[in-house]
């Protein structure tokens, strides 16, 4: 009768055939790892030939790596305040640098969700939005920009810590590549692409700290069930880093830059034209390929300190009891369609590198459309928590025994700076400007032109194509509206 009663409970939370293999009589803990501003083309395990990143690759050999994982909202607060919430931005309202708490109330965030379970729950550095390089410098809790409230949730930790780091002015050799032509600009904070190849070591700097923090709750808590969140700052920029992770990439001059193609704008609506691009930064081809190169540093620095956390959970011995995420926040251009950094909903800026590794389950790679949405439903459900009914995320975890399961035709992101909207479907990436496509529309044919060059929206014999994506965009509208905390 027990053995009846267990298999129902399975059942009813849909986790029966994906139950990860724990140890017995112990929950399963989750160290949950996150960069700032990281594109997946920058991982090796995601193709890149140039940039090395062993410690992430060796996660991807040993968990699920993910190829299209789309963030909910295309820079830093939305994003962030989304996957913690479990909710869409316009549903929280948080559309810019805020915590979502004013939004929702009562209702448990991700890890206070695992904290109210039983767990310890501890922030290392930016999980919630935290100015960089502001921020880091004064080694806040991260603040709103224009009410000055926190963006960090107190509620949702039994402990949190910061890492605070010099960034731009870090001793070293600095130079300012944006809106600097005639090199008379010093180094300068803010989010401006500067370049600092400093002297020391790691431990001047945030990253460094925040993965030496990360090993010492390990070491601490490992007799325990803990939820770890360990956030990187970098490759945001400024992209500072020690010198020898340049060492790699010089001479800059030899880094190539994406293909640069004629017209490549004339068939984009304005707003979709990124805000950072190589003409208004004042970027000619030197400082396009150092800026590349001083991300690659900046990445790679990283990559060593998630090396380090990955370490210590090796040791601490509750590697084969702990779910291991690795993700980022959005993804980034560097230098496609000359565009830079975030905002944009084309892939580069909207796809985000994912790895999950799940005790007991076999290496996989899994092409299925997931949404960083996901991760909320999906980790209660394999640690055998309640799933909240109210997430708007789906539970992904079947795609650990069956990569090629799918859990939705399509997935959602938003850039409210330029009130654009993204489906992403397998064939078609379709981008609409304000939610009456006032300010324009974009049309991928992502099997055709991946790297999407070809604009057709304006093209007549995909105008079909077009009024089903206007449908569908106003269907999921609907539902994200239907769940608006701001007005409930």
């Amino acid at each position: 009768m027990r053995i009846t009663s267990l298999f129902a409970v399975f059942v009813v939370l849909g986790c029966f055939i994906s139950a990860p293999v724990f140890g017995a009589a112990a929950k399963p803990n989750v160290l949950f790892i996150i960069s700032d501003d990281l594109t997946a083309t920058a991982l090796s395990c995601y193709g890149n030939t140039i940039c090395k990143t062993p410690n992430i690759d060796r996660l991807a050999a040993q968990g699920t790596r993910f190829t299209r994982a789309l963030c909910q909202g295309t820079y830093c607060g939305p994003s962030r305040a989304s996957f913690m919430s479990g909710y869409y931005p316009h549903s929280t309202g948080v559309l810019g640098y805020a915590s979502p708490r004013s939004a929702i109330g009562d209702r448990a965030t991700w890890p206070q969700h695992f904290k109210e379970a039983g767990y310890y729950s501890a922030r290392v550095s930016k999980i919630y939005h935290m100015g960089v390089p502001g921020g880091i410098e004064e080694g806040n809790d991260g603040r709103d920009h224009n009410s000055g409230d926190g963006a960090d949730d107190p509620m949702s930790w039994t402990e949190r810590f910061n890492s605070p780091g010099p960034e731009w002015r870090a001793p070293g050799n600095g130079e300012t590549l944006e809106g600097n032509p005639d090199l008379k600009r010093p180094v300068v904070g803010g989010n401006t692409f500067v370049v600092v190849e400093a002297d020391g070591d790691g431990m001047v700097h945030s990253d460094g700290k925040t993965a030496a923090k990360a090993v010492d709750l390990i070491q601490k808590h490992a007799s325990k069930p803990f939820f770890l969140a360990v956030g990187f700052v970098r490759p945001h920029v400024p992209f500072v880093a020690p010198k020898k992770y340049f060492e790699p990439y010089l001479p800059y001059d030899k880094l190539p830059l994406p293909p640069k193609i004629a017209g490549d704008w004339e068939d984009i609506p304005r707003p979709g034209i990124n805000y950072k691009t190589s003409l208004n930064m004042k970027m000619d081809e030197r400082r396009q390929r150092k800026a590349i190169g001083g991300y690659y540093a900046s990445v790679a620095f990283m990559d060593e300190q998630v090396g380090k956390v990955l370490d210590a959970l090796e040791k601490s011995g509750q590697a084969e009891n702990t779910i291991v995420i690795f993700t980022s926040d959005h993804g980034y251009h560097l230098g496609e369609h000359d565009f830079w950094a975030k905002v944009s909903l084309r892939d580069e800026s909207s796809m985000v590198p994912l790895i999950i590794k799940v005790p007991g389950k076999k290496p996989a790679v899994c092409h299925s459309l997931v949404e960083l949405l996901d991760l909320y439903p999906t980790v209660a459900a394999l640690c055998g928590l309640e799933v909240p009914p109210r997430l708007q995320g789906k539970n992904i975890s079947r795609m650990f025994d069956d990569p090629k399961h799918s859990v939705r035709s399509a997935a959602f992101s938003v850039a409210p700076s330029t009130k654009g909207y993204l489906l992403r479907e397998d064939e078609w990436a379709y981008i609409q400007y304000e939610e009456n496509a006032s300010k324009g529309i974009e049309l991928f044919d992502m099997a055709k032109d991946p790297k999407q060059y070809t604009n057709l929206a304006m093209n007549p014999e995909f105008a079909s194509v077009v009024e089903s994506f206007k449908t569908k965009l106003a269907a999921k509208m609907k539902e994200v509206h239907a769940n608006d905390l701001g007005r409930n």
